[in-house]
């Protein structure tokens, strides 16, 4: 298994989207999952590759940076446009975006623990294929009717068709959780949005707040589950639990664990990137490495219904004709 070697804050901070053909070495056609070879060791045993390769967020954990948190989010239009109103502070690194405690502005004020969690979807690089979906509905042992990862088909003005994946946009600023009676919503200090089952009572005010229709109401009771060994908790909540609503986790508990989220490992194109506001750092299921402002920036990255005013933590990348002002809810999936 590749052993992942510490990342010093000017590495961090250095790094960049690097293509696979650039890269030293590679793993099955893959690119390498590191952009430095200097960061990984050959594989040593074959059968690992697989594993290792969704281990990529293991590295968040090991880079250095300071992360001063000084804001509560702002209203994305564009994190181009967000990034050229700052003033230029020691954060602010000119064209190429900002440093990682410049990123880390843009995380909860809550006292912040080593990781904020973000997510960068390509959709350029998107083909709809709904890999993204099967991957979370078969870890999640979700039935058909609920689509934590959604992926909808949107046309644009001159008739051109794309698709746009909708997972929970993790807002900074949640309706859903400001309409819960029962306080079962909550985000958790790494800036995700989660379901405590055991408090929901079932009253769906949430699926009503939501603008983006990413919340799911669980009316099936004979899903067959395997035996799992723990109980169900807000960030693995497997089974769901009849009478209650379900929702995409990040997979937080993959991340925490140095895994990708089971959408970004199952994009067979690499449109999902994982991103650590904390650390700066970006990393999608085909080994793709980026410095997350930076990336951000020279993509110009949007944000979906921003007039919405809930600071998503999900950012769209536009490749040609991509129209986020549809209205997805209206759209084929």
């Amino acid at each position: 298994m590749r052993k992942l070697s510490k990342i010093s804050k000017q590495a961090s901070d250095e790094l960049d989207l690097i293509p696979a053909e650039s890269c030293a070495s590679s793993v099955d056609g893959q690119a390498c999952p590191i952009t430095s070879a200097a960061l990984v060791e050959e594989s040593a045993n074959k059968e690992e590759k697989d594993l290792s390769r969704r281990r990529f967020l293991g590295m968040f954990g090991a880079v250095a940076g300071a992360t001063a948190v000084l804001g509560t989010g702002i209203e994305l239009l564009s994190y181009r446009a967000y990034a050229q109103s700052l003033p230029k502070t020691n954060n602010w690194t000119g064209n190429s975006g900002m440093t990682g405690s410049g990123a880390a502005d843009m995380a909860s004020t809550v006292a912040p623990p080593t990781h904020q969690w973000a997510m960068v979807i390509d959709l350029s690089m998107c083909n709809g294929c709904g890999s993204c979906t099967a991957a979370c509905q078969k870890a999640h042992y979700l039935t058909p009717d609920q689509t934590w990862m959604k992926v909808f088909t949107l046309t644009n003005s001159v008739g051109q068709t794309y698709h746009l994946p909708r997972p929970c946009m993790q807002c900074e600023n949640p309706p859903c959780l400001h309409v819960c009676p029962v306080h079962a919503t909550f985000r958790q200090d790494q800036g995700v949005v989660l379901v405590n089952q055991d408090r929901c009572i079932g009253c769906r005010m949430c699926m009503a707040a939501c603008p983006y229709e990413a919340r799911y109401f669980n009316w099936n009771s004979d899903v067959k589950y395997p035996p799992i060994p723990v109980e169900a908790t807000p960030e693995f909540p497997v089974p769901q639990r009849l009478g209650t609503v379900g929702k995409c986790t990040f997979c937080v508990g993959n991340l925490n664990h140095g895994l990708l989220s089971e959408c970004a490992a199952g994009c067979s194109m690499g449109a999902i990137y994982n991103g650590d506001l904390k650390t700066d750092v970006a990393v999608n299921g085909m080994g793709t490495t980026v410095k997350l402002s930076k990336f951000l920036y020279e993509k110009n990255a949007v944000t979906y219904k921003p007039e919405q005013n809930t600071h998503p933590r999900v950012w769209y990348i536009l490749g040609a004709g991509q129209d986020l002002s549809a209205d997805a809810s209206a759209a084929k999936s």
